[in-house]
């Protein structure tokens, strides 16, 4: 987005700021493309949780496998209608770093987290298609399982649910402080790209994302700590986060919690591919994860904090 032309940045802006030309072309592919193929049943897999946490790493080594269809950079901004966006042309473009700086690379095949514009409906849209949404997903590529990655859908687990009787939700979990010192150094980063570049603000907006930047909204109702520029804030939020997430979700067969620290283990991902009904392991690289270095915290916390949020860590493990 930070290197879009002033056409695309129009084009983006159009479709994606009128959800009525969106879900237009999305009744219209309905009644080209739908088939009548049968995906109620399927383990789709849902990646939620905080983001900075495993999430996109998650996302790219399951999409990898290619057993999966996911929404794609090839998707937008027509992202209620995966299979019209393939009759425009778009020209590949070199693998690059994504704009979070964190060694992360995308391409226009990449998968990213595009369907929270379909999740951000009314819930009887929902209930009414996203059995419709996920079959054009798939038909767009030729799979009947979809894999998705929204840092909200922890909110919707039940109702996601509801429909599809077999879905996934995977929530990966970090080390407290090095997590939340990740999300604070984030949440600077992308707050001065956007008072750059305002166009930045406007697309995540979007696309739901206000996890970081000049229109953060919190995951709950700050307490004793409201300086987004201090790590506190984010430990708090991080503690609060976590602590609704076991409570609501600890006893639930289709949530399963990922140790982000974890991921480096070859027998830890077997494990987790097990429990997700995953196909032909022999396919997929169990050693896609790398070691992450700890960074040096160079920023003043409040121990009490961490300790609370150390517990909630520990039970998790």
């Amino acid at each position: 987005m930070q290197n879009y032309s002033k056409i695309q940045k129009f084009l983006h802006n159009f479709v994606l700021s009128k959800k009525f030309i969106n879900k237009s072309l999305f009744e219209i592919e309905k009644i080209i493309y739908l088939k009548n193929i049968q995906i109620k049943d399927q383990s789709h897999i849902f990646i939620t949780g905080l983001p900075r946490s495993g999430t996109t790493s998650l996302l790219n080594f399951l999409y990898s496998s290619n057993q999966y269809a996911s929404l794609t950079y090839k998707s937008m901004p027509f992202v209620l209608s995966p299979n019209f966006s393939k009759l425009f042309h778009k020209k590949n473009i070199t693998k690059k770093e994504r704009m979070h700086g964190d060694g992360i690379t995308y391409d226009i095949n990449s998968p990213e987290a595009f369907d929270e514009f379909f999740f951000s409906t009314d819930n009887e849209f929902i209930k009414n298609e996203l059995l419709n949404y996920l079959q054009l997903i798939g038909l767009s590529q030729n799979k009947t399982k979809y894999l998705s990655k929204n840092n909200l859908n922890y909110k919707r687990v039940d109702l996601i649910h509801s429909i599809l009787p077999n879905s996934i939700f995977l929530i990966p979990i970090r080390e407290p402080l090095q997590h939340s010192y990740s999300l604070l150094n984030q949440h600077l980063h992308f707050s001065q790209l956007q008072k750059e570049d305002d166009f930045i603000r406007r697309y995540m907006n979007y696309l739901g994302h206000n996890e970081f930047g000049l229109n953060h909204k919190p995951w709950n109702d700050p307490i004793n700590h409201q300086d987004l520029n201090k790590i506190d804030y984010w430990l708090e939020q991080w503690c609060l986060f976590y602590q609704n997430i076991l409570n609501k979700y600890q006893f639930y067969n289709n949530c399963h919690f990922v140790i982000y620290e974890e991921l480096t283990n070859a027998n830890y991902i077997k494990k987790l591919l097990d429990k997700i009904n995953f196909d032909k392991i022999e396919n997929i690289d169990l050693n896609y994860f790398k070691n992450s270095n700890k960074k040096k915290i160079d920023k003043e916390y409040s121990i009490d904090i961490y300790k609370d949020a150390s517990k909630v860590y520990n039970d998790f493990k």
